[in-house]
């Protein structure tokens, strides 16, 4: 057996494109839709990510306003800088790019996002309304892994997912919307970490596997129950090169699995341009 691909790239595409259409209705009711991206300081790959962003919403209509303030910028300067795209009604969502450099509260900063205008929807008002199964903006990158699965017939109302890691961003988030009670979800959870005792043995029971612990090939074949869904969400580099939580000897063993590059990544950055063009209609 060998793993049908779990496109994030081709599924994305569809993501994009249907934003655009969302966009475009909203410009002919005389809104142009508008994401502020706060990136503080050089570092290569927040520079990096950013860019990929805007260009991302370029390719849908969705105009950025751009702040890049230096390292050094104060607390109060950079929370002025979120409160002027709080109140900017041209502003429909609002980024931080993370992390921040050190020095600058980043609890802090999160907390001063309008949660309105909560592009990656990790603010705590909106992870309140995820468990409450109110609807709002929903975390990037859990939404695009529920997205890629459902557009690929993975079954999982009903099935055992088990997911490796309960960061904020992934783990936790990811969790709690899979257990919902929405189309796609529905699902038994497990979350487990690197630091539970025999790890595999949890693994191996998934009808659905989730990596995202970072930690480069953690999840190898004989982890997986053959022909369960194999998704790597977390990573890591070597050098300049990406790596996957998930082994590439996987593949053999997996009903369905993400590719090293162009699995959740394109997803996450997808889901993004969908809550801005949402929180527009909102606004409206």
């Amino acid at each position: 057996m060998r793993a049908k691909i779990l496109d994030g790239e081709a599924v994305a595409s569809r993501v994009r494109a249907e934003t655009a259409e969302r966009v475009a209705r909203l410009r002919a009711d005389g809104v142009e839709v508008g994401l502020g991206t706060i990136l503080v300081g050089d570092d290569p790959s927040s520079a990096r990510y950013v860019a990929m962003k805007q260009q991302d919403c370029a390719a849908v209509g969705i105009v950025t306003v751009d702040e890049h303030p230096p390292a050094d910028v104060s607390q109060r300067d950079l929370l002025d800088i979120i409160a002027r795209h709080n109140a900017d009604p041209n502003v429909h969502g609002v980024l931080l790019q993370l992390p921040l450099p050190d020095g600058l509260d980043e609890e802090a900063a999160l907390l001063a996002i309008d949660p309105a205008k909560d592009a990656d929807g990790l603010h705590p008002v909106n992870l309140g309304r995820l468990v409450m199964g109110v609807p709002g903006p929903l975390p990037c990158t859990p939404a695009g892994i529920v997205e890629l699965l459902h557009a690929y017939d993975v079954p999982v109302e009903g099935r055992h997912v088990v997911i490796v890691g309960r960061g904020l961003t992934i783990g936790r988030p990811l969790a709690l919307l899979l257990a919902s009670k929405r189309p796609g979800c529905n699902a038994a959870v497990t979350v487990v970490h690197t630091g539970v005792a025999d790890l595999a043995s949890y693994v191996r029971q998934g009808d659905v596997v989730v990596a995202a612990a970072g930690h480069a090939g953690l999840v190898r074949a004989d982890w997986v129950k053959p022909g369960a869904a194999v998704v790597g969400a977390g990573t890591s580099f070597a050098g300049r090169k990406l790596l996957s939580d998930v082994d590439e000897a996987v593949a053999e063993v997996a009903g369905w699995l993400t590719p090293r590059i162009g699995g959740v990544g394109p997803m996450t950055r997808a889901m993004l341009l969908r809550n801005t063009a949402l929180a527009a209609e909102r606004a409206r």
